[in-house]
């Protein structure tokens, strides 16, 4: 072959090449454009699909004969709700570390003829909940409606929250939803059929002070419920729907009782339980309660962060009433320059001053004995129970 053919010949080559490369960029544009004027339609008609349901309503499922397992059942919202399902149809079985909170819901809840049992289960170690969620399926059956409802709440600064309530905060609030899931979740696919409902906060969507451990695990709650949802979707799974509650601050639920709340009214626990019924029944996807609230997160994305803090600090001034916002070491930081104590001794002194949280004076894990009763009367450190299915720790 001549050099002038070869020549020819790369020539040739380089112009298909660069001919290929020019389809291929073609191709990928009309399929991207295609791709995007589908979605575009698609999303039209979700929008029509949901001014529709504003205007003339949602569709709503029976959840007769349906299985409720609600965490957190032994009072407050969680008794709201057992309550509420059982007058729908439905067979409840509740989790709880407090036992007479589960016996006083057992027994209102067969009062009005319901169908009801109740577990002692802690829902921050994945071990109960695996074996709860075994010897439920011996003796009662496959759950298809979950509620995650338990919840704490510590309430402090976050350099005066012990390690030890940041990561119960974490374990109760958004790790449990896991093992729940994992527990339940692989029989409502083989049916085709169950609804995982997480009780989350507006909390959260919105940062707040002294709720830095809550915040975070309840923005984790929020996130675990739309990529569950998300792959469920991916998976093909159409008839396992998932819902997320976020209400402001509940009335009678243990939690918040004291929280200073302006320009928006703490909420009614009846109400809340109300919404979140309709809510399950219309297979809702994420709900703020109140609603209204759903445009005031809309600015969060558009002010700059100065009114958004402004607003936050006016709307809750204070979340914690009872714990200051004063942490001692920070305190001594700013005024005095003093610099922070080193963490291990951080952690030695949080644990001396939680001797009892271990054991249970009111409802941990076991009765406490003499010598850690007595430690806890100087401590302030315990778990408050109250008519509520949320423990909120002093």
């Amino acid at each position: 072959m001549t050099a002038s053919s070869g020549k020819h010949s790369r020539t040739s080559n380089g112009k298909a090449h660069s001919t290929s490369e020019a389809t291929n960029m073609i191709r990928t544009a009309i399929y991207t454009i295609l791709d995007v004027l589908v979605f575009l339609g698609v999303s039209l008609g979700y929008c029509i699909q949901d001014w529709y349901f504003m205007i003339f309503g949602m569709p709503k499922k029976s959840l007769k004969g349906e299985l409720a397992l609600v965490t957190g059942g032994g009072g407050g919202l969680g008794r709201l709700l057992a309550l509420r399902l059982v007058r729908a149809g439905s067979s409840v079985v509740l989790w709880d570390i407090n036992q007479d909170g589960l016996d006083e819901t057992t027994k209102l809840v067969q009062s009005i003829g319901g169908n009801c049992k109740s577990y002692i289960v802690d829902i921050s170690k994945k071990e109960e909940v695996y074996k709860a969620a075994d010897q439920m399926r011996k003796e009662i059956g496959d759950v298809t409606l979950l509620i995650n409802n338990a919840g704490v709440v510590s309430g402090r600064v976050l350099l005066d929250t012990p390690d030890h309530l940041i990561e119960r905060s974490f374990n109760v609030n958004v790790m449990a939803h896991f093992w729940a899931a994992k527990a339940f979740l692989p029989a409502m696919i083989q049916r085709n059929h169950g609804h995982l409902v997480t009780i989350a906060s507006l909390a959260g969507q919105v940062g707040i002070t002294k709720l830095v451990d809550y915040c975070s695990s309840k923005f984790a709650a929020v996130g675990f419920d739309e990529a569950l949802r998300l792959e469920l979707e991916y998976l093909g799974v159409k008839g396992v729907h998932t819902t997320c509650i976020c209400p402001y601050f509940i009335q009678a639920t243990g939690m918040f009782e004291d929280v200073y709340s302006r320009w928006v009214p703490t909420l009614k626990s009846e109400d809340v339980a109300d919404r979140i019924m309709l809510s399950i029944r219309r297979n809702e996807k994420l709900v703020i309660v109140p609603s209204y609230l759903k445009f005031m997160l809309a600015l969060k994305w558009i002010f700059p962060w100065g009114c958004i803090a402004g607003f936050l600090k006016r709307l809750v001034p204070d979340a914690s009433p009872q714990h200051g916002v004063q942490p001692t070491e920070t305190k001594a930081m700013i005024n005095n320059n003093v610099p922070p104590a080193p963490l291990l001794h951080r952690k030695v002194k949080s644990d001396l001053m939680c001797n009892g949280t271990n054991n249970e004076s009111i409802g941990i894990n076991g009765p406490m004995n003499v010598s850690e009763s007595k430690a806890s009367q100087t401590t302030p450190i315990l778990v408050q129970r109250s008519i509520s299915v949320g423990e909120r720790v002093h």
